[in-house]
């Protein structure tokens, strides 16, 4: 073994078993349960759509399980973020996106803003 390969980090497998989280339940909890936390504002429709905003008002999140537009585009999951200063850009999810890894992605966003 090279100096280099012992500093590489060992991989872990999980079972096969453990890898439920890989397909999505269609559950929006993960997500909606994350930005409630960061105190978020979050307006359910009667449609059964969810709409949220930062507290700062640059990201919105959408969980868009009944808009018809949403779904001819494929998506479920519509996160739009408006720098300051700067053009907004746009990241969608599918519907077999698994909520942990949208809300991975929210994590991630907000934990370098």
């Amino acid at each position: 073994m090279n100096a280099a390969a012992a500093l590489l980090p060992a991989v872990v497998r999980p079972a096969v078993e453990d890898r439920r989280w890989l397909s999505s339940d269609h559950c929006a909890d993960p997500v909606l349960d994350l930005l409630n936390a960061l105190g978020w504002a979050i307006v359910d429709t009667p449609e059964a759509n969810v709409h949220a905003t930062s507290p700062d008002g640059h990201v919105y999140v959408g969980w868009l399980p009944e808009d018809t537009a949403a779904w001819k585009r494929g998506i479920v999951w519509r996160v739009r973020v408006q720098p300051a200063g700067d053009a907004p850009w746009v990241q969608e999810f599918g519907l077999h996106t698994p909520a942990e890894a949208v809300a991975g992605s929210i994590v991630a966003l907000v934990t370098h803003c």
